[in-house]
């Protein structure tokens, strides 16, 4: 599943929102735990979280909180829970005063992926200057859950930034798109 996740996701470039919303409410969930278990869950947190749907999830109330809370097919923490719903409405914020999440989120790249170029995993930073600028910005716009380290797992998991390693086939790839 992890090597499927790379070879055909990872790192290409996401420009609809609610895509964008379930990577950011994925990483979020992730936080410390291995991206293995939430590949396991992922389809689990599509059904409970109504496939991501912004509107949808930001209108959860105290009765769905209560079924996710008991779901056991999904991570089951109240304060990541609670904070995809509020960024739900965050998002929809953004979209009311700019035209869409994509367009705010690219807006810091000026449109285009950061191209790194590492040699080795090890090289791979866990921020930036980039992830801290827009985690900095996303938290003044009242998101939760968004410090760096997740906001640069999420740059690199929607293409905004290419953390390939220069000898992987998508590295190229991605470059390229």
């Amino acid at each position: 599943m992890l090597i499927k996740y790379h070879d055909t996701e990872w790192g290409v470039p996401v420009h609809d929102d609610q895509l964008l919303f379930e990577h950011l409410t994925l990483d979020c969930f992730q936080a410390g735990l291995s991206w293995q278990t939430i590949l396991n869950k992922r389809e689990n947190f599509r059904k409970a979280f109504d496939n991501f749907q912004l509107e949808k999830v930001a209108s959860f109330d105290e009765e769905k909180i209560k079924a996710l809370l008991h779901d056991a097919g999904i991570i089951r923490n109240r304060l990541k829970i609670l904070a995809a719903i509020h960024n739900a409405k965050c998002i929809i914020e953004i979209q009311s005063n700019i035209r869409s999440f994509d367009a705010y989120l690219w807006s810091f790249t000026d449109g285009k992926s950061v191209q790194n170029n590492h040699k080795s995993i090890s090289d791979i930073p866990a921020t930036s200057d980039l992830s801290d600028r827009l985690s900095k910005d996303l938290r003044n716009k009242g998101f939760k859950f968004c410090g760096s380290t997740i906001i640069y797992a999420f740059l690199q998991a929607v293409g905004i930034v290419n953390d390939h390693v220069t000898t992987c086939f998508r590295h190229k790839e991605l470059a390229i798109s």
